[in-house]
């Protein structure tokens, strides 16, 4: 299922080798913490399964309001996210709880689960990287953000902090 939804966010996202590397680097880094962290079965697929599918009203945004802010994409995402999950024949419980995270994954406060922790460090460990940030950002986010003893251990690693 996993590699059915990969290849079905490639083709949704035909042409634009950005976002595709994005939410694929989000993904291998949300399944690196996620078996480190022990998470069960139903877990991992559902943090994958997010991991790949987070952004996914990324150019709806961009078409609809002419950029793609992480609250836009919060607001977008979800319906998106139910429409391929359903076409993909993904159990419900899945799919609301995927939805779920989208709708959040850019709100850090009242997290609500190792899922929805994971999925913001792996984003994090991605965003930080794509946008540059200065070591000192990284540092910021390190503390405020990251609570996962492998997300933290990735981080420190990774930008040498």
């Amino acid at each position: 299922m996993i590699n059915k939804l990969h290849m079905a966010m490639i083709e949704l996202y035909k042409g634009d080798a950005k976002r595709i590397q994005h939410f694929c680097k989000v993904h291998s880094y949300a399944k690196l913490i996620a078996e480190k962290e022990e998470v069960d079965d139903k877990t991992l697929f559902i943090i994958e399964t997010a991991a790949l599918t987070h952004d996914i009203g990324i150019h709806v945004c961009e078409e609809k309001y002419g950029n793609c802010s992480g609250k836009l994409q919060e607001m977008e995402g979800p319906a998106l996210s139910e429409k391929l999950l359903k076409q993909l024949e993904f159990d419900d419980d899945i799919s609301k709880r995927v939805q779920y995270l989208i709708a959040h994954h850019h709100t850090y406060d009242h997290v609500d689960g190792i899922d929805y922790q994971i999925l913001i460090e792996a984003d994090f460990l991605v965003n930080l990287y794509e946008d540059g940030v200065s070591k000192e950002a990284v540092k910021k986010a390190y503390n405020r953000i990251f609570k996962t003893d492998y997300g933290k251990t990735i981080c420190r690693e990774m930008f040498g902090i």
